[in-house]
């Protein structure tokens, strides 16, 4: 425990040094450079495929790949408009934001997937906090309850994925963490608490389930859907079944740090804190505190980064910052995530097709999407920055 905190302890040092060098106005003015240039990508792609509505990154021959509605990552660019609207206050950005935002509403309908939090709540979620546009928690409302049709009572969790039924009976995976904070909001606004009462279930018995005894979690975990018996756990876009797949960490300290802010049950807090201290205190974790794709990649240091990694870890740790005592720490390694990826991981100015941050990557087993610009590396890069300005403003992240 002393090696931990003196670790933390020199991060917190190095991070206020690091921190002077993110200049936000230069940050947000090259990111509305970047996404009006995306701006006039789209249509090109979208010529004779209307129905691909939103950017998620380049294919092999650094063309833009657009995605329809029902893929996982389409909220997250109606959501970087609705950040770029924020920060800058210009109508124009509001009424990008919207028109794009428009084009996710289907979704809401959708019981196909688990990603509603992901398609919804990052586009209408963020909307709605900027805007309490009435229409928009409406189609929250109604999308909490298409998502809590997943739900299964004997396994206490949302099913993720309907694919690979092969593989796994009742898959469940860490990301589902992050679609829980459409549920709980859902209950803010309608008052009808069946929608807690499944986060609180899923966040419970992922909790049981997904983790080791050093904090790191599994990808996915199945289970038997009449029982509720764990089946296998497994990790399906980290090396190994047993390794720690970075991304996997991030939702899982963003996840568990959100639901404390809708909860205030301790556990959720100290779930949190865990994971923070299991992913800061990695023996492979870069000293740009940039995450290989895995921390247990046989290949590090010649394993590709994650920037989107970086950007949940950053954006989640700002806000457990704001509930925990090491709150100091927390924010100040937040703030050297960020100019790691503001200083070595964005685009240049023009290049990209718009993307902002260079090198994530979405499966390496897969091959696929590795050292690309993806667009939730974006979205969450936003939204770390715009968390790092209110706070330095002393203002509340929610408002």
């Amino acid at each position: 425990m002393k090696y931990a905190i003196g670790l933390l302890g020199a991060l917190l040092f190095q991070g206020a040094v690091v921190a002077q060098t993110v200049n936000l106005p230069t940050v947000f003015s090259d990111a509305v450079k970047q996404t009006e240039w995306m701006l006039k990508e789209i249509p090109q792609v979208q010529s004779d495929k209307k129905d691909l509505v939103s950017p998620r990154t380049l294919d092999s021959s650094g063309n833009l790949r657009l995605v329809a509605s029902r893929d996982w990552t389409s909220g997250f660019f109606p959501g970087e408009l609705w950040f770029l609207y924020e920060y800058t206050g210009k109508e124009h950005w509001k009424e990008e934001a919207q028109q794009f935002t428009a084009k996710i509403e289907r979704e809401k309908t959708n019981a196909g997937t688990h990603d509603m939090g992901f398609k919804v709540y990052c586009s209408f979620g963020t909307g709605y906090r900027i805007t309490h546009d009435p229409k928009y928690r409406e189609v929250i409302i109604q999308s909490a309850k298409t998502l809590s049709t997943r739900f299964n009572p004997a396994v206490g969790c949302i099913r993720s994925w309907d694919h690979s039924r092969d593989k796994w009976g009742f898959p469940v995976i860490i990301d589902n963490m992050m679609n829980l904070e459409l549920l709980f909001a859902a209950t803010k606004f309608s008052g009808d608490s069946s929608f807690y009462k499944i986060a609180v279930s899923h966040a419970n018995t992922t909790m049981k389930n997904h983790f080791r005894p050093d904090y790191s979690s599994y990808h996915v975990i199945d289970y038997d859907s009449l029982t509720g018996k764990v089946v296998k756990k497994n990790t399906h876009q980290g090396y190994s079944h047993e390794s720690a797949w970075s991304r996997g960490q991030a939702w899982g300290l963003y996840g568990y740090t959100m639901c404390y802010r809708f909860t205030h049950d301790k556990k959720y807090l100290e779930q949190a804190e865990h994971i923070a201290q299991f992913i800061l205190n990695n023996r492979n974790m870069p000293k740009d505190l940039v995450p290989y794709y895995d921390f247990d990649a046989p290949g590090i240091p010649n394993e590709p980064r994650d920037a989107s990694a970086a950007a949940v870890i950053a954006s989640g740790l700002y806000e457990l910052s704001t509930y925990s005592k090491k709150g100091a720490i927390y924010r100040g390694v937040a703030n050297r995530i960020l100019g790691s990826l503001t200083d070595k991981y964005r685009s240049p100015i023009g290049a990209s097709k718009g993307f902002i941050l260079l090198h994530s990557t979405g499966s390496k087993p897969s091959n696929s999407e590795v050292d690309v610009p993806l667009c939730y590396a974006d979205y969450y890069y936003l939204e770390a920055l715009l968390r790092y300005k209110r706070l330095k403003e002393k203002k509340s992240l929610w408002k």
